[in-house]
């Protein structure tokens, strides 16, 4: 459930299915070797009164800001941590220890147990079972969350789960004592809004309202204050996403320049109408055909099957080989016609502006192989025929624009240079340029080859890269000779030997391991005003840079600019 939430963020039945049947099987195997045993043990709290659900909406509101907050720290605590160099990284996680450590003497005044050490399941069961006072969780929920942020951010070993329900139930105790002391007659026992708050608090964190619902249950067994959980969860991961469009997982994806799609896929049938797909050259005959005929038909045919028409290419019905082998094995069969023999009746027919799902699901009703396309609903005059061979060239066709729109939106969004222009053609055969190495090329100095997308592929541009007809190439050009490029790559122009003027030119800086640059985003870089960042070079893969692609360290990135800015460009890049 968790994959499904966090990272898929779609449930289809293909999905769901593969989710429940692996979460079955390892539930069982692991009962049938350990029983039914609960991680925590918990009176079987209630809602009290209607009433109460007032205090768990505020308790979801308060869960969702703190547990944003929480998030914010981790990952402030990690740049902190990143920003100190003059501790060696492999002793990071050392000086992390010490400071947790100092945290965790702290604590030992409170009852004289380090409670923020560990996963902290005894100090959750205290608190289901109103143990703690308000004082005291106040103070446990804010010491573990700094206790995590320092763990986490100085490179030690662990994870946000256990934190999270920690903090939540903290969370969920102190707002359920002072609930107690504003609202007595209404309020539950303070251990109920611990559990409450342990689910709400790890949602607004995850934005995973149903696993964190479900794991509670799991975990429980108490199924009883089910609506006070429901709520004050979803209104929980409302609040966060508002807050913050990423969790505290996918944050640091996002941060590595991995972007989760927020969007569920749309279904590229959508985009292409069965008239776009259909195929127009249909064969038909006539109701008054006889059997002989049609058997004649389907012989030098090789068809499956005919649509049947009359009065001026008006369908009436269809006819398959299906229904003449029957009509063939009664009596007197060349007394009959194809008007005899032909289904007439619940014809299924499609329409040129019908999207091609409509299409599709209309085949899968009869499981059949085509399906007669007619003018429009009142107007039955055949005008094509789908068939399924024409549904798989649609999709592959749709398959291919959506690759295409994908690459356009992702292409770089270039600021603004006074001189300076971008490039985008397909290289036709004539082109003077088609079998030539890149290195080969004499653009100039104020020219550069970003990109090249060979048969939907990006490639990464080598010198010793061949260009094909064919290749659709992103050039960056000074606007004055811009023009005459484009003419020269189309083959329109001759191409001219270039000599370097010494004003915009392209330099490739390689990011070092302690540059200030690594995991910041490109929109957070400072470069001058004339400079620009066209590409990166990671390895053998090329990135066409967005303003949340994150620079790592090594990383090759290709600058673009005048001149005397490129040096200040590299030193921003490397210092």
């Amino acid at each position: 459930m968790f994959a499904l939430e966090v990272l898929l963020r779609r449930f289809g039945s293909a999905y769901f299915g593969a989710v429940v049947i692996s979460a079955v099987t390892a539930d069982v195997v692991a009962h049938y070797f350990e029983g039914d045993s609960r991680t925590f043990a918990v009176p079987q709290y209630v809602l009290n009164s209607p009433w109460e659900l007032g205090l768990y909406l505020v308790l979801g509101l308060l869960a969702a800001v703190l547990s944003v907050g929480f998030t914010r720290l981790l990952y402030f605590s990690e740049d902190l941590w990143d920003k100190i160099r003059v501790i060696p990284e492999p002793a990071k996680p050392i000086a992390g220890g010490v400071l947790l450590g100092v945290l965790g003497i702290y604590t030992f005044q409170l009852e004289g147990v380090p409670r923020i050490f560990g996963v902290g399941y005894e100090t959750i069961t205290s608190a289901l079972f109103s143990e703690l006072t308000l004082q005291m969780t106040l103070a446990l929920l804010f010491l573990k969350m700094l206790a995590t942020a320092l763990t986490l951010g100085a490179g030690g070993s662990g994870g946000v789960f256990a934190p999270s329900l920690f903090m939540g139930a903290m969370l969920g105790a102190c707002f359920g004592q002072a609930a107690g002391l504003l609202f007595p007659e209404i309020a539950a026992p303070s251990g109920a809004y611990a559990l409450v708050g342990m689910a709400a608090f790890f949602s607004g964190a995850a934005h995973a309202p149903i696993t964190s619902i479900l794991i509670l249950f799991e975990m429980t067994g108490n199924y009883e204050i089910i609506l006070p959980l429901m709520l004050a969860t979803v209104v929980s991961t409302l609040i966060s996403r508002k807050i913050s469009r990423e969790s505290i997982y996918t944050l640091k994806l996002s941060r590595r320049g991995v972007v989760v799609q927020q969007q569920q896929e749309v279904d590229l049938m959508q985009r292409v109408s069965v008239g776009e797909a259909m195929h127009h050259d249909v064969e038909t005959v006539s109701t008054t055909l006889t059997l002989e005929e049609l058997s004649d038909r389907f012989a030098h045919t090789h068809r499956t099957g005919f649509l049947v028409v009359e009065n001026g290419n008006q369908l009436v019905g269809v006819v398959s080989i299906g229904d003449l082998e029957r009509a063939l094995g009664k009596p007197e069969p060349q007394a009959h016609t194809v008007q005899d023999i032909a289904t007439t009746e619940n014809l299924l027919v499609a329409t040129p502006e019908e999207p091609m799902w409509v299409a599709l699901r209309q085949l899968g009703i009869r499981d059949i192989g085509r399906l007669p396309v007619v003018r429009s609903e009142s107007d039955w005059t055949v005008v094509g025929v789908l068939r399924r061979i024409d549904i798989i060239r649609a999709y592959n066709h749709a398959i291919n624009e959506h690759a295409l729109e994908q690459h356009r939106d992702e292409m770089l969004q270039l600021r603004h240079l006074d001189q300076t222009g971008l490039i985008q053609l397909q290289l036709p055969a004539n082109s003077p340029v088609v079998g030539r190495r890149v290195r080969e090329l004499s653009l100039g100095e104020d020219c550069l080859l970003v990109s090249v997308r060979r048969k939907g592929r990006l490639r990464l541009v080598r010198g010793e890269t061949v260009l094909q007809a064919g290749d659709q190439v992103t050039v960056f050009a000074e606007k004055p000779r811009a023009e005459n490029l484009r003419k020269q790559l189309l083959g329109e122009a001759p191409m001219e030997e270039q000599t370097p003027n010494g004003h915009v030119r392209h330099r490739e800086v390689s990011i070092p391991a302690q540059a200030e640059v690594v995991g910041r985003p490109v929109r957070e870089l400072q470069l001058p005003q004339d400079c620009v960042l066209v590409r990166v070079l990671r390895g053998s893969e090329i990135i066409l840079p967005r303003g949340d692609t994150v620079l790592q360290a090594q990383d090759r990135v290709e600058i673009f600019g005048v001149d005397e800015r490129l040096s200040e460009a590299e030193q921003c890049l490397i210092k």
